[in-house]
């Protein structure tokens, strides 16, 4: 019983020397994302890329019910040639479509791929700087200290990196 208590003891204080010697930051991910000068300037660039083709998207879609409320009232010669143009505005609508999906998508995982590496580069540089262990997102802890948050520093670092 008393080795039992010597032992318990001991690992007690060891514990206690690691957790005082363990230091951690905090960071809110999702903060570092809304402050991101770079999410932001990549959007817009992706958003006016894509523009002419949603503009053009938005017109196409614009003709196809015109072309449908003239199919409505049109004589029976006139429904062959409505329905080839509206196939035809169709097929240019889907492809259009389909071109902003892909650019979407690898605009997405090329920006997704480097914000990733800012932010992992950015998090290795607090971790040094301030001589700690981890770093932690903030939504995986149940329960810290404010003292620990290092999010104003990530999203410095962040946005500085190139």
């Amino acid at each position: 019983m008393k080795k039992l208590m010597t032992a318990l003891l001991v690992a007690g204080s060891s514990v206690a020397t690691l957790a005082q010697a363990a230091g951690y930051g905090i960071v809110d991910m999702q903060r570092v994302v809304e402050s991101s000068a770079y999410l932001k300037q990549q959007n817009t660039t992706l958003q006016q890329s894509i523009k002419p083709n949603t503009t053009r998207a938005e017109q196409l879609n614009q003709e196809i019910q015109a072309l449908q409320d003239k199919a409505a009232t049109a004589k029976p010669a006139e429904v062959q040639q409505l329905k080839t143009q509206y196939e035809a505005k169709v097929r240019e609508i889907n492809t259009l479509e389909q071109t902003i999906q892909q650019r979407v998508q690898s605009a997405s995982q090329t920006t997704s791929q480097t914000f990733t590496t800012r932010v992992q580069q950015a998090a290795e540089q607090l971790r040094k700087e301030n001589n700690l262990d981890v770093i932690l997102n903030k939504n995986a802890a149940l329960a810290y200290d404010n003292s620990n948050d290092l999010t104003d520093k990530m999203v410095q670092k962040v946005n500085a990196a190139k």
